[in-house]
């Protein structure tokens, strides 16, 4: 069994993301970096069967709807959020979220926050 590790790079969206005045009335751009692990079979690997693998496009989705109709105050319930999505597979064992939030502060390029989920050995 190999662990196959799918990253989605970079994932620009726009929402609600802010507890001032201004960040509530006016979607700002996020930036949404995603790692997620699972165990890649031989139904994937030799026999390239679309069925055993895990289909990322269907949580970018997930995750664009989420981001795109979404209100968040805190930076930290966006990230929990998203991260939730990519953990839904129940093939997934390991998921990191990184959502970096462009101009947040005057002279820095982004703030970011940074969340990983691990599987429970007894799930």
């Amino acid at each position: 069994m190999h662990n196959a590790i799918i990253n989605i790079t970079n994932l620009r969206l726009r929402t609600f993301i802010g507890f001032n005045e201004e960040e509530r009335e006016k979607k700002q751009d996020v930036v949404i970096n995603i790692e997620i692990h699972y165990p890649a079979d031989t139904e994937c690997l030799q026999q390239d069967e679309v069925d055993h693998a895990l289909n990322y496009k269907t949580i970018t989705k997930a995750v664009i709807k989420l981001v795109e109709d979404g209100h968040f105050l805190l930076l930290e319930k966006l990230v929990a959020d998203i991260l939730e999505q990519c953990h839904q597979h129940p093939g997934v064992t390991f998921a990191k979220v990184r959502v970096d939030k462009p101009h947040a502060l005057r002279f820095a390029d982004s703030v970011s926050l940074t969340l990983e989920w691990t599987k429970a050995l007894n799930q």
